[in-house]
């Protein structure tokens, strides 16, 4: 079963840093970016089995928390095909 991961930080270094600890923990790719007010709140989507996105997310956040704030993790199971199309890029 698909389902994507949504990671919500402050600030692009701690994204990167999330972001990298997603990919090494587990089976997961990034499918999107959201930089809001210049780069200050930066949201990652990965997507993958569930229980790999649950691994990366997990992962993530707690790489991120170490050197920036989180504001919001999420994972969204079976997403709607309507939202893909929304978050996939490229």
């Amino acid at each position: 079963m698909k389902a994507i991961a949504l990671l919500e930080v402050q600030a692009m270094v701690a994204a990167i840093t999330g972001l990298d600890a997603m990919v090494k923990a587990a089976d997961v790719r990034l499918i999107h970016v959201e930089k809001r007010l210049g780069g200050r709140l930066v949201t990652i989507v990965v997507e993958g089995e569930v229980s790999a996105v649950k691994a990366a997310l997990e992962a993530g956040a707690a790489a991120a928390a170490e050197v920036g704030n989180v504001k919001v993790c999420e994972v969204i199971a079976r997403p709607h095909p309507d939202v893909m199309k929304f978050l996939t890029t490229g």
